[in-house]
């Protein structure tokens, strides 16, 4: 009895410790932006534009969880563009419109998909307008898949969208435009 008694306690100290062990281990894999997609909402059916650029101000650190001040003053205004934060400063960020080009044979993907690459290796997100079924939607690119390509988040409410084929997307649609940003030093 003293034998099994024994045999159990160190069977339950051995799970005990390894269970532990892994607790404390540190996750790399985590990223801020989950974080910040998760808290996040679209409140309005067309305020994806001010959606996507409260993500990224989040993300920055730049403003609260709470913050939605661009939704409520864009509401459903179905005439903005990324054009009404071209070269515009918010809590220290600056936004940058690229690749507003005409969407046809011409349009320079490689470079499109290059600029994307590079700022998502700086440790940066990417603001995106993507042709989905329902029309133009505005995704925020996360990541960049070890196959090359781009995972991209997008909110509609509460709901989270997520794309894992952003540039097949952006090949049938001849090109798109984005937003990037910078953070002074």
């Amino acid at each position: 009895m003293k034998k099994v008694l024994f045999s159990l306690v160190v069977l339950i100290l051995t799970l005990v410790i390894f269970d532990a062990k892994g607790q404390t281990q540190k996750d790399n894999k985590y990223d801020f932006f989950d974080t910040v997609v998760n808290n996040h909402n679209q409140i309005f059916q067309a305020s994806g534009i001010p959606s996507a650029v409260e993500m990224v101000l989040k993300y920055c650190k730049a403003v609260d969880f709470n913050f939605y001040d661009l939704q409520i003053k864009w509401q459903n205004r179905t005439d903005g563009s990324f054009h009404e934060f071209d070269k515009k400063e918010l809590y220290g960020v600056t936004f940058s419109r690229k690749f507003n080009l005409p969407r046809d044979e011409s349009f320079p993907m490689d470079s499109l998909f290059q600029t994307i690459e590079n700022e998502l290796k700086s440790g940066k997100k990417v603001i995106i307008a993507l042709q989905v079924e329902t029309g133009w939607s505005i995704f925020v690119v996360y990541k960049q898949t070890l196959d090359g390509e781009f995972v991209s988040y997008s909110k509609y409410g509460s709901h989270t969208t997520i794309l894992r084929n952003t540039k097949e997307i952006v090949k049938k649609s001849n090109g798109t435009e984005i937003i990037t940003y910078n953070i002074p030093s």
